[in-house]
């Protein structure tokens, strides 16, 4: 028979605790894609979509001034309600009144611009500063509204709308 023998490890050897210790694993840090862009001249640049609406966002610092399409903000909407949507990234932020605003929005009607809009804002938002990342997301700015209007289908007078049903 062979002499050599293996040596015995311990469990102190293997610096395996007997003591059930509890294993603390830090987080691992979350990467959030950023969807504005900068461009070479410090103008964040953002898009916003809503239903068939479709704004282009640029943002850069200055004094609040805001363009739609050529016109003043209040101006091209009316509503109050759309005046205050539109602001609302930027008292999140406590940005308004320190950037301007040039957006070109096409399709759709004032409520999906008005919501493309916003998302346009945020998105440049972020891009001018990612930490601002979690306030806007937390205020539902960034996520993209997906509903969208019901294809009409052959043979109904609307998209659900049957033809009205004759018995005789």
């Amino acid at each position: 028979m062979d002499d050599t023998t293996t040596p015995v490890t311990t469990a102190t050897e293997l610096n395996f605790s007997t003591a059930a210790e509890p294993v603390v694993v830090a987080p691992e840090p979350r990467v959030v894609k950023i969807h504005g862009k900068l461009d070479r001249n410090g103008v964040a640049i953002g898009t916003g979509r809503r239903k068939t609406s479709v704004a282009r966002v640029r943002l850069k610092a200055g004094n609040g001034a805001t363009s739609i399409n050529g016109r003043r903000l209040e101006e091209y909407f009316n509503n109050i309600r759309d005046l205050q949507m539109i602001e609302a990234p930027l008292r999140a932020t406590e940005k308004l009144g320190q950037v301007d605003l040039w957006v070109r929005v096409n399709g759709g009607g004032t409520t999906g611009q008005t919501g493309a809009i916003v998302m346009g804002i945020a998105r440049a938002l972020e891009a001018l500063n990612p930490s601002f990342h979690a306030l806007l997301s937390e205020n539902g700015f960034l996520t993209r509204d997906s509903r969208m209007v019901e294809r009409k289908k052959y043979g109904f007078k609307k998209a659900r709308r049957s033809p009205q049903f004759s018995k005789r």
